[in-house]
């Protein structure tokens, strides 16, 4: 029998209850939210289960949701079943204004880069990572330029025509 996000979303639900929520799956991924403090009791739970297997780190990002307030940023895990080739994404939220997120390098040992770089474009502090710094920007940045803390274009430039860009006139 092959894994299903059915059976994979009633596993979870049996074990940690109200704790994951937003279950979903956009273009058949399944996607859902762990509360914060439960991000590695969740991947470990996916890892050890042996029916899951859910062995392998694909990536580590973030997203940066300015309206949504008091969990602006959101962290998000794209975890692997190599074995039934089956793919699934966690997501958990902080505020920007504490950005704390315990680190998953001890599990998977890939997630060191993958979280260094998500704490230089997104300023996630990764508790409990073994050498957090920036790897990609200079050490004097005091910004994270994945933020949407500042407009995409200079609204008072003048060099350039919006209907070239799809925006007003004819097109």
């Amino acid at each position: 029998m092959s894994l299903t996000n059915e059976r994979i979303q009633q596993r979870l639900t049996e074990k940690f209850g109200d704790v994951l929520t937003g279950f979903e799956e956009p273009f058949g991924l399944l996607t859902f939210t762990a509360q914060k403090d439960y991000n590695l009791k969740v991947m470990q739970f996916l890892f050890d289960d042996e029916e899951l297997r859910f062995r392998f780190l694909t990536d580590v990002t973030a997203v940066h949701y300015p309206e949504r307030k008091g969990e602006e940023l959101a962290v998000v895990y794209h975890l692997h079943n190599f074995q039934d080739n089956v793919r699934m994404r966690l997501k958990v939220f902080a505020p920007v204004a504490a950005p704390q997120v315990f680190t998953a390098t001890r599990l998977f040992e890939s997630a060191n880069w993958m979280e260094r770089e998500t704490y230089d474009f997104f300023g996630i502090d990764f508790v409990g990572h073994p050498n957090l710094k920036r790897i990609l920007n200079v050490d004097e940045m005091e910004y994270f330029p994945m933020r949407k803390e500042f407009p995409l274009e200079d609204s008072m430039r003048i060099d350039k025509d919006d209907e070239m860009f799809g925006r007003g006139g004819n097109i």
